[in-house]
């Protein structure tokens, strides 16, 4: 009998007792966005601070941002946590980056509620918020949202972008990256980019091009399906990579220096209407160099850095006016709610004088202007990992003192625009009101109609904790809904209160005037002494730049609002402060594997994150491949960590072993063996024994002694004085068999991959010695 042929009530064949009610065929309804919902895009620049933007006063050019500035609405008033993980995890959830369990950045992370890194889901991203409510979700450019050990092939992925909403990404998941060799994702497994410098790849170009095929993708599919993206690129923060003649278009420029720059800018701002005409510039900060002083080759350095610089802010600009462009040509920019964020302020992690190399901040290691003068005609290219100084910082965060990390206004103040032609109808106009980061999604979500979901993937939702800025799209004097807002970043605390602001520098107002106390933990009896003598008190509704501590003759107010940031601190997990700095890198955590000697690696396979795999520095170790030689002899990489910028390689060259220790692009130790490697079976090993102590804070890691094996016999022999002391590289993790991304030597090109056959790669940090290895081998051989 036919389907149709079946009444309501029958009783089917061999079926006992049971009737079906055989109506018509019900399909689910395909879930789908309210008709006509807009689509979403935010655009997420890294370390780019107030005064940096064209449409904010600077002399670089950014026409396709400026543009939306002029069609659509400039806040004057946004403020972010002063770090990128925090903020980013504010933008996409609506709720404090301590709520989120992101203190700090994720390799920063600690034990604590408020700082253990992992996002709960309790707080749902807007990618799953919208996803429900029928969105294209896409995520492309820096995360920096995963946990530092989850980062690698075993997971887990929960928490990667995939995890968390995103039907589609492509970028890189840690803080920065080479940007002519990037670590990048695609989706959930690591990729390769699809052409070289040489032939013109530079990251933010491919950003974009993914960004284009993703929605092309699902819009040739369904035309009317809106989507959120949410797009961060890899730029402003350092390596500052950009093709040389997007640099050379400033030369110079900046040859009068910072102060003429902040003049300049500052001007702009007032003329712009961004600041009040009445504005005070910020003082000139202590740990800057007067441009006066500095000497010729100094400014003649300092000079071509921000050249650098600004070439890559106008390329990044660039490539987003092609995004903006394609949207128009397919018809979406009308109704496409835009909103453009800077994660920070200005960053000053590339040190008073600049730097060729980021990595050296990170391992402790001073620079030397003699070194980064031999740099010059290269900056920008893909040999230097290069940074600009604390001069272009400090004048980039015009009007405003400090920077990066601290959260004085130089930290927090940043550039925000929204565009949405169909759904704002003022053009051009600047908007005063306070606003945070955490304001985007609850904005959003008002825009859009939608309510908070009560659960995402069957969770409850904790309420969010910013609040819409709606009601400014087209009334400049609604009045500011965001009353509150403490502040937190490695022990500098800040409050906002209803138009004044309470700071307590640590380890003070700048470094100059801090004394010993930076990156070092804060004692108890210390946090009450600055709770009771070091806090100062700005009223900024009148004060923008914070020049005027008024402390002394409010003492009332000051103590309202150091008591109102412990009832922020207590409300959002903000508590116990801690001002660590490397040493909080340093910290163990848990880790995916469970704690072993012995690491195997395999060819074919995927980056190990360094995070994930054998660490090294400072210990005994041994790296032993066992591998095929074939006839005729073979070349390549066996094992390698790292690249330019710090790492070590094992590699076969010319038919002899090899290996050489990257100290932080500073200098090159390496050895070569005595003999040729036979053709078949063998065993190559690199031995490592520690020969003195770690001087951490000079930057140098412990010295040792390299010896290089055959078989277990010695065939060259290495001397190091100084090894790297914390961190092999910012990018490039353990490989086998190739050298992915820029390479640690420049012995070889990358890819270099073995020509033989390798069978596994042992790194062993138990301590045994590799003429250990070998008598065990040979037993056990002549057993068998």
């Amino acid at each position: 009998m036919a389907l149709k042929e079946y009444k309501p009530g029958t009783t089917f064949p061999g079926v006992i007792g049971r009737t079906f009610d055989v109506s018509e065929p019900a399909w689910p309804e395909p879930l789908r966005a309210k008709e006509g919902a807009p689509n979403v895009l935010f655009i997420v620049l890294d370390d780019t601070g107030f005064g940096q933007l064209g449409c904010y006063g600077s002399p670089i050019e950014t026409p396709n941002i400026d543009s939306l500035a002029a069609g659509g609405l400039l806040y004057n008033n946004m403020h972010t946590t002063a770090l990128c993980s925090p903020t980013r995890s504010c933008i996409l959830t609506g709720r404090n980056h301590h709520s989120n369990a992101m203190s700090c950045i994720t390799e920063g992370s600690t034990g604590y509620p408020g700082s253990n890194g992992n996002i709960p889901f309790e707080n749902g991203f807007l990618s799953e918020m919208l996803l429900q409510r029928g969105y294209n979700t896409f995520a492309l450019g820096k995360w920096h949202l995963t946990p530092a050990d989850q980062v690698s092939a075993a997971g887990p992925y929960e928490r990667w972008p995939l995890g968390r909403g995103f039907e589609r990404y492509y970028g890189f998941l840690g803080g920065d990256t080479h940007q002519f060799y990037p670590d990048l994702v695609h989706d959930n497994h690591q990729v390769e980019p699809e052409k070289t410098p040489e032939e013109g790849y530079h990251l933010t170009e491919d950003l974009v091009d993914k960004a284009i095929s993703f929605v092309v993708d699902a819009k040739q599919v369904a035309p009317n399906k809106p989507f959120f993206m949410y797009f961060a690129t890899g730029a402003m923060h350092a390596p500052h990579h950009v093709p040389k003649e997007w640099a050379d278009k400033y030369k110079g420029k900046f040859d009068d220096g910072w102060e003429a720059y902040r003049e300049k800018v500052f001007e702009k701002q007032k003329k712009l209407g961004i600041i009040p005409k009445d504005a005070e510039l910020s003082r000139h900060d202590p740990d800057v160099k007067p441009w006066e002083d500095c000497s010729a080759e100094e400014k003649k350095l300092y000079a071509r850095m921000m050249e650098v610089f600004a070439g890559f802010l106008s390329h990044t600009d660039h490539h987003i006016g092609r995004l903006l462009e394609f949207l128009k040509t397919i018809g979406e920019f009308e109704n496409t709610l835009i909103m453009v964020i800077s994660d920070n302020g200005a960053s000053a992690e590339g040190g008073p004088a600049g730097s060729v190399n980021e990595n050296l901040f990170f391992n402790n290691v001073p620079e030397s202007l003699e070194d980064n003068l031999k740099a010059l005609d290269d900056l920008g290219g893909p040999k230097y990992f290069n940074h600009y100084p604390w001069g272009w910082t400090w004048a980039g965060n015009t009007p405003f003192r400090r920077w990066k990390r601290e959260t004085y206004r130089g930290g927090i103040s940043d550039p925000f625009i929204v565009h949405w032609p169909k759904g704002i109808k003022a053009r051009g106009e600047v908007r005063t009101q306070y606003a945070h980061a955490i304001d985007m999604v609850p904005t959003v979500l008002e825009a859009l109609g939608l309510e908070p979901p009560a659960s995402v993937k069957g969770v409850t939702q904790s309420p969010l904790e910013g609040v819409s800025l709606a009601h400014t799209f087209d009334d400049a004097k609604a009045p500011t809904k965001h009353v509150t807002q403490y502040f937190e970043m490695m022990g500098h605390r800040s409050i906002y209160h209803d138009g004044w602001r309470a700071v307590c520098p640590w380890p003070g107002p700048s470094f100059a005037e801090a004394g010993k106390g930076f990156g070092t933990p804060i004692p108890a009896d210390t946090l009450t002494e600055l709770d009771a003598k070091h806090w100062e008190l700005y009223h900024v509704a009148e004060d923008v730049a914070e020049n005027h501590d008024v402390a002394a003759d409010n003492r009332a107010k000051l103590i309202e609002m150091i008591a109102q940031w412990y009832v922020e601190a207590g409300k959002y997990n903000v508590l116990p402060v801690d001002s660590r700095g490397q040493q909080r890198f340093a910290e163990e955590r848990p880790v995916i594997a469970v704690a072993r000697e012995k690491y195997t690696y395999y060819p074919e396979t995927q980056a190990v994150p360094a995070n994930a795999g054998a660490k090294v520095l400072n210990r005994p170790h041994t790296v032993t491949a066992d591998v095929e030689i074939p006839k005729g002899g073979a070349e390549g990489v066996l094992l390698c960590h790292g690249t330019n910028e710090g790492g070590y390689s094992l590699y076969v060259k010319d038919g002899k072993l090899c290996y050489v220790h990257n100290y932080v692009g500073k200098e090159f130790f390496h050895v070569t063996s005595s003999e040729v490697v036979p053709e078949g079976r063998h065993r190559l090993s690199y031995e490592f024994e520690v020969t003195g102590e770690v001087e951490l804070a000079k930057g140098k890691g412990a010295p040792g002694r390299g010896t290089l094996y055959i078989d277990g016999k010695p065939v060259g022999e290495l001397e190091l004085p100084v090894t790297v002391p914390l961190n092999i590289s910012l990018g490039g993790g353990i490989s086998c068999g190739v050298h992915p991304g820029a390479p640690v030597t420049p012995d070889y090109e990358p890819p270099f991959a073995f020509t033989g056959t390798i069978y596994s790669v042992t790194v062993d940090v138990s301590g045994e010695h590799v003429t250990d290895h070998e008598a065990e081998l040979r037993a056990a051989m002549a057993r068998q």
